[in-house]
């Protein structure tokens, strides 16, 4: 039975998934950080185009559990509707019985769909709220213990990926407060097998682009992405984006002010740690010029252990170039601290790699106290790179009140103004920041 084809990745001459040139969606920048898009939002466009390039193949399914809309991928129901068998009322949106996009508010129903519509052949995509990931951890880990044993096996035939989007973001869920924010699906797929698993961690609207597009042409994988679906600034062009995601993680020359002999090193992995390291930056470069600090974003979560334990691990060499061998790193992450610390563990002098992330701090709040709760806001970076970089002079003690009063500044602010400060929601790179 399971060498059947229905079980065994469908009919060999079954038509391959047709995919959009990434180009027609890419978002152009004049300068870095100039222009904000919403991540999913321009990916909904590229996931349409999908469904209209497969129309005749049909297989190509979108599972998600009741928040397409909400998760900004709405450009889909363009191009089809969701799938619904019972009589249609006049009311009804986006429905009809040939629909290719499966929507019930199951998050388990959803991810089981797409693992049997994997099996058969066929393509897709789960895109959920990152909290409710975790709610089928037991499920993918099931599924990656499947490809990993079914690779051993001579007659089973490769399987399309599983891919998963994770949006609604702990660090964007300030709206629905602490039950919505919880990055721990991260954590499910560190520990399992190398040769399966790949989390991606695209720091802007492009650079999911280039990893999804990436991930729907892989097999026999379990994919993870982590997106945004706010307006967040887009910081790389998409020919610097699909450079970025191949790599796996880069050295951000432009933002950074020493490239050989750093003080110390800002890294981040994530669209919201991104955003805070580069303000961070920004920060030491307007008021501790001195400082020599280069910035290193990571993409590809798995790029940070050694080789010989994940495939994707940056050679010893290439490590080195962006992180040193002995230098400080502060290390914004999207999820909880002691992940980058386990992928990091077996690297150069790893002590020395102070990692800022989730800690379980959250609520019904801004964005930016969002950051400042689990101390990963753009003034904790600077304050730790100048404390982590031994900066004692006039100028790092000054910076390093002036850092301190804009956090005291920000708790009186979002009580009298219910918003984040203008000097943090309106911030925006710039090459010479403006002098104090």
């Amino acid at each position: 039975i399971g060498m059947a084809a229905p079980a065994n990745g469908g009919r060999e001459d079954a038509p391959p998934l047709k995919l959009p040139k990434t180009a027609a969606y890419a978002i152009d920048i004049a300068a870095r950080g100039s222009v904000s898009a919403e991540a999913t939002g321009v990916f909904g466009g590229y996931l349409r185009d999908t469904f209209r390039l497969n129309r005749e193949a049909r297989n190509f399914r979108l599972m998600c559990p009741d928040e397409t809309m909400s998760n900004r991928l709405q450009d889909v129901f363009q191009a089809t509707d969701r799938a619904f068998m019972w009589p249609l009322v006049e009311t009804d949106e986006f429905l009809s019985r040939d629909g290719r996009v499966l929507e019930i508010l199951s998050e388990t129903t959803c991810e089981g769909w797409l693992e049997g519509y994997t099996l058969s052949g066929r393509y897709g995509m789960f895109a959920c709220y990152e909290a409710f990931a975790t709610i089928v951890d037991s499920m993918v880990a099931q599924h990656i213990k499947w490809l990993k044993a079914a690779g051993e096996i001579a007659w089973r035939r490769a399987v399309p990926s599983l891919n998963i989007l994770l949006t609604s973001h702990a660090w964007r869920q300030d709206h629905n407060g602490f039950t919505h924010q919880g990055p721990g699906f991260i954590d499910t797929l560190v520990t399992k097998k190398a040769s399966v698993v790949r989390a991606y961690l695209p720091p802007d609207a492009n650079c999911l682009l280039a990893a999804a597009d990436h991930c729907m042409r892989s097999r026999n994988y379990v994919n993870l992405i982590i997106a945004a679906k706010n307006h967040a600034p887009v910081w790389l062009s998409m020919d610097e984006a699909n450079e970025h995601s191949a790599r796996g993680a880069s050295t951000w020359e432009w933002a950074s002010t020493d490239l050989r002999t750093p003080d110390v090193v800002l890294a981040a992995a994530g669209d919201v740690p991104t955003l805070e390291t580069l303000a961070a930056a920004w920060l030491l470069r307007a008021y501790v010029p001195a400082l020599r600090v280069r910035v290193v974003n990571v993409i590809d979560l798995f790029s940070l252990p050694k080789r010989d334990e994940h495939p994707h691990g940056l050679d010893d060499a290439a490590f080195e170039a962006m992180f040193g061998s002995h230098e400080p790193v502060v290390f914004a992450f999207h999820g909880y601290p002691r992940v980058i610390h386990e992928l990091i563990h077996r690297r150069p002098d790893p002590q020395r790699f102070h990692v800022h992330g989730y800690l379980e701090e959250g609520t019904t709040t801004t964005p930016f106290d969002m950051v400042v709760r689990n101390r990963m806001s753009r003034y904790h970076l600077a304050l730790d790179a100048l404390a982590r970089a031994g900066s004692t002079g006039r100028e790092a003690a000054s910076a390093a009140a002036l850092f301190d009063e804009q956090l005291a500044a920000h708790a009186t602010y979002i009580v009298e103004h219910g918003a984040d400060m203008p000097n943090v929601a309106q911030w925006r790179w710039t090459d010479v920041p403006a002098s104090r």
